[in-house]
This record gives C-alpha cells, sequence and structure tokens, in this order.
C-alpha cells in the first residue's frame, strides 16, 4: 500500500509500505476520501505547532496529520462488535498525534469506537469532514445548554470551512436570522449559498447596516483576537469561542456592564457526532461545498499550497488515484 509521511517542513513523502493489521478494538479500513484540516496541514507543513508552546518532531508520525476520512471496513479485530467487514464508516473523532498510522494512507487502523457506520450513497466529500462538523456541534451544544439559538439572531465570524459549517448549524438550530461575517468576499458568497441572511465584512457600518444593532449570540470560528473582539463589542447575550485562540482577548467595561458571557470550547463526544451526522442525512447541513478541490493524495504538497494561498477552503484527497 502507499501511505504519506511528512518527512520535514515542505517535504512529504508518498511512500511504500506495508498493509498494516487491526489491533484490538480496531478495524482496518480502506480509505476512500479524506480531507484537509487546514491549520494542522498548513502547520506541520511549515513546522509551526498548532498549539502555543508545543514542539513539533520530524518526521511526524506517517499519514498525519490526516483524520477526517470515509472509508469501507475491510478487516475487524479483536474486540470489535459493533461494526462488520463492509461497512461504510466515517471517523467522528480525531486519535490524536499517538497513533502508529494517521488517516493519509490507503489502508488504516482505526479505533471501532471513534467511527460511526454512514450510508454508501453519500458522495465522500459529503461525509468525509463529520469530525468537524462534530467539533461545530460541540459549540452548539454549549449554546443550547444555555438557551439555544432558536429564535435568535446569530452571526458567525470567519468564513473557512467552520464557519461555513457554523452557518448551517445556526439556521438547523433554529436561529432566525444568521449574519456571515469576513473580510474575503467570496467567503462572503459562500455563506450566502448556504443559507445566511447577511454576510458582511468586520467593519462598524456593515455589521450594524446587516442588522440595525448587535446580534444576540455569536460563534467566533476565526480564532483571531481581532475577531473575536469585533463580535465581542457587537453581540448582546454570548460569543462562543470555536477557533483556536492564539493571543489573549480584551473583555472590558462594555462588556461586563452589558452582560455579556464568553463561551469556551467544550468536549468532543459521540452524542454531537451523531446529531451532526443526522443533519447531514436529512439535509440540514451540508459538507460539500466545503471541499473546494479533489486531488490524488500523491498530490498532497499540491493540496497544501492552494490551501496556503486561500484558493482551497478544504481538499478531499483520493488515496487510490493517480
Amino acid at each position: 500500500m502507499k501511505q504519506l509521511q511528512i518527512i520535514a517542513p515542505g517535504q512529504a513523502e508518498w511512500q511504500d509500505a506495508d498493509v498494516p493489521t487491526p489491533g484490538t478494538g480496531e478495524v482496518l479500513l480502506k480509505i476512500r476520501a479524506i480531507t484537509t484540516c487546514p491549520h494542522w496541514d498548513l502547520r506541520l507543513m511549515s513546522g509551526d505547532p498548532m498549539f502555543p508552546g508545543a514542539r513539533l518532531t520530524y518526521p511526524i508520525t506517517p499519514g498525519q496529520p490526516g483524520h477526517e476520512l470515509v472509508g469501507d471496513v475491510v478487516e475487524v479485530g479483536p474486540g470489535v462488535e459493533d461494526l462488520y467487514v463492509g461497512a461504510r464508516v466515517a471517523a467522528w473523532q480525531d486519535r490524536g498525534a499517538d497513533v502508529r498510522l494517521g488517516g493519509y494512507a490507503q489502508f488504516v487502523p482505526f479505533a471501532a469506537a471513534s467511527l460511526l457506520e454512514v450510508g454508501s450513497e453519500l458522495a465522500p466529500e459529503s461525509i468525509a469532514s463529520l469530525e468537524l462538523a462534530m467539533c461545530l456541534q460541540v459549540s452548539f451544544d454549549r449554546l443550547i445548554e444555555r438557551g439555544g439559538t432558536e429564535g435568535k439572531s446569530v452571526a458567525i465570524g470567519g468564513l473557512g470551512p467552520a464557519g461555513i459549517i457554523g452557518c448551517q448549524l445556526a439556521r438547523a438550530w433554529g436561529a432566525t436570522r444568521v449574519v456571515a461575517v469576513d473580510p474575503v468576499a467570496e467567503r462572503r458568497e459562500l455563506a450566502l449559498s448556504v443559507g445566511a441572511d447577511a454576510a458582511v465584512e468586520p467593519t462598524e457600518a456593515d455589521f450594524v447596516s446587516s442588522e440595525d444593532g448587535p446580534v444576540d449570540i455569536s460563534v467566533d470560528c476565526a480564532g483571531a483576537a481581532a475577531s473575536v473582539e469585533f463580535l465581542m463589542d457587537h453581540t448582546k447575550d454570548a460569543v462562543a469561542l470555536f477557533g483556536v485562540l492564539r493571543d489573549d482577548v480584551a473583555y472590558g467595561w462594555r462588556h461586563w456592564r452589558g452582560q455579556l458571557d464568553i463561551i469556551g470550547y467544550g468536549r468532543h463526544n459521540r452524542e454531537a457526532a451523531e446529531r451532526a451526522l443526522t443533519l447531514i442525512e436529512d439535509g440540514r447541513l451540508d459538507l460539500k461545498p466545503i471541499v473546494t478541490h479533489t486531488l490524488p493524495l500523491s498530490r498532497y504538497s499540491d493540496g497544501v499550497k492552494l490551501l496556503h494561498s486561500q484558493e482551497a477552503l478544504k481538499v478531499c484527497f483520493l488515496p487510490w488515484e493517480e
């Protein structure tokens, strides 16, 4: 079989390898498609750690950082009872760095508990990013715990893949108005195409004119201090932080006086993944628009270049294509 390995910053190899055997609690997957997780891919290929204070050691574990995948079960390991040979599955959970093989390969052993069975009628690009949908659902679950988004106006800040999903989840969970916020015109247009009511630049005049005042709730998907602070200044009730923050943000007197809540991120969990999968299956969540390019996995470096230039939102890699 073939597998990908990032050898050094800017250098990835498409290597020959033996087909692995699933261990206890694992199944062996024949990978049909796998999508990029742009921040992970860009940072591992640039040598810049994802989280502040972390360190990267090269070569990276083969197959990393691939984890948003859909595949077919071709072998079942000891102790697995819920899956069977022939099942089509998608990963709902990233197993992290401490695995022997990440998802960027033709065959991958994967923990059965981290997979959900999905319909074979779903196109690969419409289900491969289930893990990202689960991640966004975690943030919306935290909002639901404190009263939800039903009947409220919701702003989504940062229209990368997560923000485009966030616009759809806000609508699916009952928001009466969805305002998408991003400085890039093409991404604002994409947000409108998936159901946002307004798509504006993060400027005072544009935002206020979009709804004549602050929104009830915001979800930041950018992870930049400027994005979070802009949403804080234009939100009445709560700002949920989904994007990975690398800098501190300023919560001041005006936010405290206005009783604005800041909601941190929650815990990845299977229940959130199942809720996201239900939305995909009934058509309220469409993951296809976030996949802008499809390439053979052997052209991984070309895909990362598309991410770096912002020509691509997500790249869907096909391990069996030449």
